[in-house]
Formats: structure tokens, C-alpha cells, sequence
């Protein structure tokens, strides 16, 4: 037997909290499975295991009655600790509460007691009308058709008061599946194209939120629609570089949120993904009051009770906080501030790296790679522009792989490996134009390398940066034309070459000469 491998009854035990893991051997005690105290025995060993072995287990329990079926006994545990971790969350979540009302409604409804499962749907419907699931309440009504059914009498007011509760229930959920269809068009649209840099890019966001306009009803609509509403339109003038009215809405949102402490406690991961994008872009709009109780009201989330019970928000707080903290530095022209931070980020991404999307690891890789250039690390800037560039699960994401390919460019030219620039350059302008990406900015960027990586004179190549940061000041005037320095301040750099200057002295000052808003 392997000594190394990846087990998931090991794995859901090894993420449970020390809290969970008190209340299942409490569990345990109330509800026997087999011999109780062999399974809470191999539940302790297996904890102990920091890599899964069933040699050891083996080897361990030698001559234990359960080792004869072992593959049936893992199953067993599994299920038990997967009921008490059920039962341990029941009541902090409002589904789980109206889920579990539900079930005792069908169980209460196969004994026949009809009145005490009307009792609990009724219980269930005030639950969800608090916390506006309106699809579990299409879900409650079909079960007090079903109790009706069987009583085989129906009271006229009561049907026609559940008809026009279905009509409403039906319209609300209708409304919020149509808007989150838009709103996941618009997203996948924004993480392939990135910010619009053509008018082809701008149809395409401004065909969708027509489509929203047109939506869009005057009735009182409930949470989440009217999260995902203004969800839509922040993320719609962030992608058409309207950073006002996109701060507008985020905004929005977030006392959309506050108001509704409830709903926020349920939904926490979308309160910090909305802390983040706003730090982004009030600090764009350099709004320095609202950056710093923004950052604040982000930092605070680690001390929430759910945070310290809950791995899926450590680990959006940690991608979401770290995203942005690398972010500003960089843009500040605090670089080696940054560096500093990259350990912790690199711990992080050791600690949740299968469990972070791809684009956020692709996010961390472009970002940790421009920092490491910007202190002319350029070997460590190298492998991390790398890890970026040979991820083949990033096909789709455009916008940063074709940036990255830039940056991987001016990085060889530094690090002056002449003879691999011509490889470099057919491969990035075969990449570009096959994906349509061959923007101004980019045919300038290709041509100004090509040239110098062909002259050797430091004069020349002087004169030849300093003609490349006059064409790039040109184009940060033009709005659609900007946007590639979001992703690197191609600007300070080209500006730093030309006048043997430091980078992040140049990003400090020209930042206060900018209004990107």
C-alpha cells in the first residue's frame, strides 16, 4: 500500500475545527455506530496523521474486526461525521434551518400528522421570508400542496392566498436567475477581455447591461437580486473605466449589506470581495478617508466568529487582502514594501493553492513577478511570470496572459538573454494577434523591443526609451487606451530607462500628476 495518499475521510478530518471535533465525539456518544469506541479510536489516529497511511493504519489496529472491511468502516465514519458536522451547523445557518424543518415536515407527513408538518413548514416559511430565500419558498408551498393532498379537504381563502404567494415567490426567483445569468456573462466576459480597449470590447459589455436595463422592475425586490443589480453595474463601469459611478455602486452594495447584518453574516465572502474592489477603486479615485475605513472594516472580518470556524472565508480574506495590500504598494511605488509581504503570500498560496481559483493564482503570479521587477529581481521576477505563463488552465484568461507575455519581454531584455528575444518575440506577437489583442499599446511595445534588443549602444538605447515613454504619455491620455497600465506602469519605467532615474521615485511622483478616474 502507498504511503501518500490523498484520502478523503483524512482530508475532512484533517479541516475540521477543534469545535467540530469536540461535538462529534459528543455526538458520537448519543448516537452508537458499530463499535463506538473502535471508530472514535481510528477517528483520533487518522487525526494524528499528517499524510495518510493505510499501511499504518494496518499496521496499528492489527487484528481489529473492522480492518476485515475497511473500505465499508471509512464510509461509516465518513457519513457519521459528516451528520454531526450537519447537526453542529444547523443553526447557525438559516438554510440549514429551513432544510432541516422541511424534512421534518415529510417525516411528520408519513406518520400522518398532518397539523404538526403544517406546523413546521410554517415555521420554515418565516424563516425564509426573514432571510429572502425565495426559492426555498416555491420549495415550502409544494410540500403544503402535497399535506392538502392528503388531507383531501382544502380551504378556498388558504388556496388562493397560496396561489398569489406562488406568483410572487415565481416572479422574485425568476427575476434573480435572469439577473445572475447577466451577471455571469458579464464576469466571464471581463476575466477573458479585461478592462474594454476597443469599441468591439465596449458593445459587448454594453449589450449585457441593456439586456439588465430592460430586466430591471420596479417592484421591492429582495437581497440578493438587488445585490446582484448593483454587482452588475459596479463591475460594468470598472470594465468601461468609469471608476465614479463603478465606486457608486460598490458602495451600494456595502450598505446594502450593513443594513442587513443578517444577510451579511450568511453571505460574508461577498462582503470582502466588495471591501476589496472598492479599497481598489477609491484609491483610483483617491478618496483617502473612504480607503482607510474601508481597509479597516476588511481587517476587522479576522475577528468575526464565523471567520475562525469557516476555511473557505480564510481563505478569501487571506486571497482578497493580500490581492489588494500588493496591489497599492506597487502602485504607491512601495516595492520593497512588498517584497516583504511575498513570504507571507507565498505561505498562503503553499497552505490554499488547490482551493484558489486559477485567475487568483494567476493574479498573485503577474503581481509578485512586476514587484520582484521593479527591484530588479529579475530571475526571481522570471519564474514567477513563468508559473503564470505555463498554466494551461488559463487559455481563456486573455487580458492577463497577454500582459504577462510583455512583461516576460522586458524581463529577458534585462536580464540580457539576447539570444532567446527573437523566440520570445514571435511567440508573444503570435499569441496576440491570434486572440485579436494587437491594441496600439501592444504593436508599440513590440516594435520598441524589437529595435533595441538589436542596439547595444546605451546611448541609443537611451534615446530610443526616451521616444517610447513620449508614445506611451501620449496614449495614457486616450481612456481605453490607458488601460494597459493598470496591469504594470509601463510609463515609470520606460521614463526611469531614458533618465536613469529610480522606478519607484518616478511612480510616486507621476501617481500625483494622474486622474485615471
Amino acid at each position: 500500500m502507498s504511503n501518500k495518499v490523498k484520502d478523503t475521510l483524512h482530508e475532512l478530518i484533517k479541516h475540521m475545527s477543534k469545535s467540530e471535533k469536540r461535538y462529534f465525539k459528543v455526538f458520537s456518544s448519543r448516537h452508537t455506530i458499530g463499535e463506538e469506541n473502535a471508530y472514535i479510536t481510528l477517528f483520533d489516529y487518522i487525526e494524528g496523521m499528517n499524510e495518510y497511511s493505510e499501511e499504518k493504519i494496518f499496521k496499528h489496529f492489527k487484528g481489529e474486526a473492522f480492518l476485515n472491511k475497511f473500505s465499508i468502516t471509512k464510509k461509516r465514519l465518513y457519513d457519521h461525521i459528516i451528520n454531526s458536522l450537519d447537526n453542529f451547523h444547523s443553526s447557525a445557518s438559516s438554510d440549514a434551518q429551513i432544510f432541516k424543518l422541511i424534512n421534518s415536515s415529510d417525516i411528520l407527513l408519513q406518520k400522518s400528522l398532518y397539523q404538526q408538518g403544517i406546523k413546521q413548514l410554517k415555521s420554515a416559511e418565516k424563516i425564509a421570508l426573514k432571510n429572502n430565500r425565495f426559492n426555498l419558498l416555491n420549495e415550502i408551498n409544494l410540500k403544503l400542496k402535497k399535506i392538502y393532498e392528503s388531507q383531501g379537504s382544502y380551504n378556498y381563502e388558504e388556496l388562493e392566498d397560496m396561489l398569489e404567494k406562488d406568483i410572487e415567490y415565481h416572479r422574485k426567483s425568476m427575476a434573480f436567475d435572469k439577473i445572475w445569468n447577466l451577471k455571469t456573462r458579464l464576469f466571464t466576459l471581463l476575466s477573458s477581455k479585461g478592462i474594454s480597449r476597443s469599441s468591439e470590447d465596449l458593445s459587448q459589455f454594453k449589450g449585457i447591461i441593456d439586456e439588465l436595463v430592460k430586466s430591471e422592475t420596479t417592484e421591492t425586490l429582495y437581497f440578493d437580486t438587488e445585490y446582484l443589480i448593483n454587482h452588475i453595474y459596479s463591475a460594468y463601469y470598472f470594465a468601461t473605466n468609469s471608476f465614479k459611478d463603478c465606486f457608486t455602486h460598490l458602495e451600494a452594495n456595502l450598505r446594502l449589506m450593513e443594513k442587513h447584518p443578517e444577510e451579511m453574516q450568511h453571505q460574508l465572502s461577498k462582503y470582502i470581495s466588495g471591501l476589496t474592489n472598492a479599497i481598489y477603486v477609491a484609491y483610483r479615485l483617491n478618496k483617502k478617508e473612504e480607503i482607510k475605513e474601508l481597509r479597516e472594516k476588511l481587517r476587522a472580518i479576522s475577528s468575526n466568529e464565523l471567520y475562525a470556524r469557516n476555511e473557505d472565508l480564510q481563505i478569501k480574506l487571506f486571497a482578497n487582502f493580500y490581492s489588494i495590500e500588493l496591489t497599492i504598494l506597487a502602485l504607491e511605488g512601495q516595492n520593497a514594501e512588498a517584497v516583504s509581504l511575498i513570504p507571507l503570500v507565498e505561505n498562503g498560496l503553499h497552505l490554499y493553492g488547490e482551493k484558489l481559483s486559477e485567475n487568483r493564482k494567476a493574479f498573485f503570479a503577474f503581481k509578485i513577478a512586476c514587484i520582484y521587477f521593479s527591484v530588479n529581481e529579475f530571475h526571481l521576477s522570471l519564474k514567477w511570470i513563468n508559473k503564470l505563463l505555463n498554466n494551461k488552465n488559463l487559455d481563456q484568461q486573455e487580458d492577463i496572459v497577454s500582459f504577462a507575455q510583455l512583461l516576460c519581454l522586458l524581463i529577458h531584455f534585462e536580464m540580457k538573454n539576447t539570444d532567446f528575444m527573437p523566440y520570445v518575440l514571435r511567440s508573444t506577437s503570435k499569441y496576440l494577434k491570434s486572440r485579436n489583442r494587437l491594441y496600439e499599446f501592444e504593436q508599440h511595445f513590440l516594435k520598441f523591443i524589437t529595435k533595441l534588443s538589436k542596439i547595444n549602444n546605451e546611448i541609443d538605447q537611451e534615446e530610443m526609451w526616451f521616444d517610447f515613454y513620449e508614445k506611451l504619455s501620449e496614449l495614457e491620455d486616450q481612456d481605453r487606451k490607458r488601460v494597459a497600465y493598470e496591469y504594470f506602469d509601463f510609463i515609470s519605467w520606460a521614463q526611469a530607462k531614458a533618465q536613469r532615474k529610480s522606478f519607484d521615485q518616478l511612480v510616486k511622483e507621476n501617481k500625483e500628476k494622474r486622474t485615471l478616474a
